[in-house]
């Protein structure tokens, strides 16, 4: 374990203490949120991401130790385990280094070597490579055995030659060698397959139909779109470096000064012997394992970038409590329309026909909108971003309404309406109340009903169902844990769903607190889960701290404070004479606060500093307060788009290459990276973010690809724009949200609707 640990602190820079201290804390059952916040003095302060970087690569070692203790295991079974080999594999730091020692004696398939060395024809490959100055013909000679299969000498020099070559692919210093080569010089590419260029699935792959790239610079999208292309039969690929550069780097490790003899002697036999085995044996061997290695980094930067822009949406400013009108609109089927109290709960649902039908639907719609805003004193409107949005939105502002009209991104509301989770909170009503209800409900406060749902399915990735699922899905369940801990969690309001991504807590323990809570009414205080069935005091001192108690019995049961430390701050109140709550409510009480009187061997400044933080904002939400967003009006489909329009929009995905802009019609538009701003931008993640409110110019507008080039500078050049590069959005990625049907009617059903009511 110790030596891992050095590992980890060489490779990180992170002092050994810390990373030794952070690998008990876990080793004891502490997660990362609950480290990073509450044990800031044993770390040195590490914070989330230094931590989870500690934890994985732990795991990473645990499994190299893992493969390890495997080899030595079927060296030993087979009596292969020499005290140098032994010491090879114990001394291999890297699984490319210890499955490049094992090599040789890994168990193999038949093979053209195996056979030869069933034939008795080791010694001859010996021979030759100990005489490569001498004419092999007579040695050969005394190989020939009819039974053997080996008729003529020549058969016995091809078989020696077979183990030979094998030899090389299997030598761990040319492995290393030849890896390096492909690292720094080889080269993908792709070609159509034969037959597949006119195919019309096809073309969504066009752009690699004849592409080259250096291996060590290509992007992860490209990466990923190749192999996709190649998955589906489109694309043949192909990650090759010269054989020659391979030879001439075996050439010395097997060649008396590592030419090519001319004449017929053992070495010439040995030198075509290298080179088969470069080419048939190792290269393949190399590519493949260079694929790999390709695809790992392309997966870990996609995942990434997938990881943060979840980060940004689930941490997306909220509404807050407030009664709302969630409608999620459509054409033909109406707008499907809830009441919300403040809380969440449903009131009441209908279905409206706002955007088309006839005149006299359209005019019973405006009532009844204007019904339920007055019956039910509605504080905001919330409206899905899909089909019909822009239509729904102009309907309810020709009601001259007061009240904030907000557009909300329903990406996965249809996933959450036919869930079990949606299922179960509402089992009497069907999909189209559930996803309103989830367009409300993610207005009000986007975490909480966000992580109901699987976080793939949230549409703010790129070539998610391409990348490793297990590396994706445990960064995406950090991500939302991280999010769930950094905000808080009401105890006596949250779901099992939101419970469950606490620090300490499971799943289990998420459904027995709810069932819990529903037996004995809300919790009076934190310190009440420890009545919770199953709900131990490790769960407890991990989960305690995130959990909020609003009018808790204790003043802290509210706060970001953990119970371990109520009583320090109780000794803080009593120093000074007053209550805790004055310290809670009192500047000037908190300012005579010495926080130098209560460092001791357990909390240091660090914990201090964030307690009193903490008493000046209690529970205080980190996300930002919520802003209004208009897009423009009278721009509601791509038709209506001009180059050189500036317009408002929001960010829903970004990508390697870019950003996606929704400008409200219907069909995101792509910032390319280097639109991004007047500056060189290297990674789209340092200037937008998911959910950030942005100022566009269109500049070009595909209504055949249902494509839109939009740009972030201040002086676009309309004329000489950069082209998005081949691949840029992805095979089939159009930023086409929503499909859209033909054009509601237009007409003025409304002042048509109001004089109708007046000669009544």
């Amino acid at each position: 374990m110790q030596h891992h640990l050095e590992t980890i602190a060489r490779e990180t820079g992170i002092s050994l203490s810390s990373i030794s201290a952070t690998a008990k804390l876990i080793a004891e059952g502490g997660t990362v949120p609950f480290i990073s916040r509450y044990r800031k003095e044993q770390t040195g302060s590490l914070d989330e991401v230094q931590i989870t970087t500690i934890r994985d690569r732990m795991l990473q070692l645990a499994e190299l130790d893992s493969r390890r203790s495997a080899i030595l295991k079927s060296l030993e079974e087979r009596n292969l385990l020499t005290p140098e080999l032994k010491k090879k594999v114990e001394a291999a730091a890297t699984m490319n280094a210890l499955e490049d020692v094992f090599a040789p004696f890994r168990p193999k398939r038949q093979t053209r070597a195996t056979k030869a060395i069933e034939r008795g024809l080791t010694p001859l490959a010996d021979w030759l490579q100990e005489n490569q100055n001498t004419d092999p013909a007579g040695e050969a000679a005394r190989f020939i055995d009819a039974e053997k299969e080996v008729a003529t000498a020549e058969d016995a020099l091809a078989g020696a030659r077979d183990i030979i070559a094998e030899r090389v692919a299997d030598d761990a210093t040319l492995r290393g060698a030849v890896r390096k080569i492909y690292e720094e010089e080889a080269v993908v590419s792709s070609k159509v397959m034969y037959g597949k260029d006119e195919e019309a699935d096809a073309q969504k792959f066009r752009d690699y139909f004849e592409w080259k790239e250096p291996l060590k610079s290509i992007p992860s999208h490209r990466m990923l779109a190749i192999r996709r292309g190649e998955k589906e039969g489109f694309l043949l690929m192909r990650v090759e470096v010269p054989l020659d550069r391979v030879v001439q780097q075996a050439l010395p490790l097997f060649c008396g000064g590592g030419l090519r003899p001319s004449h017929d002697t053992g070495g010439k036999h040995v030198s075509l012997a290298v080179e088969d085995g470069c080419k048939r044996l190792l290269m393949p061997s190399m590519e493949t394992e260079a694929r790999l290695a390709a695809k790992k980094r392309a997966d870990e930067t996609a995942i990434t970038v997938f990881a943060e822009n979840l980060r940004e949406l689930l941490l997306a400013s909220p509404l807050g409590e407030k009664r709302l009108l969630a409608i999620d609109p459509g054409f033909r089927t109406g707008c499907k329309t809830v009441v919300l109290d403040r809380s969440g709960k449903l009131l009441h649902h209908t279905v409206l026909h706002c955007t088309a039908g006839s005149n006299s639907q359209q005019y019973e719609a405006a009532v009844e909108v204007t019904t339920l805003l007055k019956k039910y004193e509605i504080e905001a409107i919330a409206i899905g971003n899909g089909t019909a949005s822009r239509e729904t939105e102009a309907f309810v502002k020709k009601l001259k309404v007061t009240l904030p009209v907000i557009t909300v991104n329903e990406s996965g509301a249809s996933i959450y309406s036919a869930s079990d989770v949606a299922r179960e909170e509402f089992p009497n009503e069907d999909v189209t109340v559930r996803g309103a209800v989830s367009i409300g409900r993610r207005l009000m406060d986007p975490l909480a009903e966000l992580v109901k749902i699987d976080p793939k399915s949230i549409g703010v990735g790129q070539y998610q169902h391409d990348v490793d699922q297990r590396a994706l899905q445990a960064s995406l369940d950090d991500s939302v844990r991280s999010c769930v801990n950094a905000v808080g969690v009401e105890l006596n309001t949250a779901s099992k769903q939101l419970l469950s991504y606490v620090s300490g807590l499971t799943h289990s323990l998420a459904e027995n607190i709810v069932a819990f809570r529903n037996e004995n009414g809300a919790f009076a205080s934190r310190e009440q889960l420890k009545k919770v069935p199953r709900l131990g005091e490790k769960a407890f001192e991990q989960a305690a701290g995130f959990l909020r108690v609003r009018g808790g019995a204790h003043p802290l049961d509210s706060s970001a404070v953990h119970p371990e430390r109520y009583t320090l701050v109780e000794q803080m109140a009593a120093d000074l004479g007053c209550k805790v709550e004055e310290l809670l409510t009192s500047e000037a009480a908190r300012k005579k606060i010495d926080l130098k009187r209560y460092v001791s061997q357990d909390v240091g400044l660090p914990t201090l500093q964030d307690i009193l933080t903490e008493l000046s904002k209690p529970g205080r939400d980190p996300r930002k307060q919520f802003e209004l967003f208009s897009f423009q009006e009278g721009v509601e489909k791509p038709s209506d788009l001009q180059p050189g329009m500036k317009l408002p929009g929001v960010v829903t995905n970004v990508t390697a290459f870019g950003a996606f802009v929704d400008v409200g019609v219907h069909q995101d538009g792509l910032v390319h990276v280097s639109q991004l701003s007047d500056h060189f931008v290297r990674d789209a993640s340092e200037v937008v973010k998911v959910g950030q409110k942005v100022q566009v110019t269109v500049m070009e507008v595909d209504l055949k690809r249902n494509r839109i080039a939009l740009s972030m500078k201040s002086k676009p050049d309309l004329d000489g724009q950069r082209r998005t590069a081949p691949g840029d959005r992805g095979p089939g990625q159009s930023g086409n949200r929503n499909p859209r049907p033909a054009a509601a009617p237009s007409n003025d059903w409304f002042s048509q609707a109001m004089q109708n009511a007046k000669r009544k």
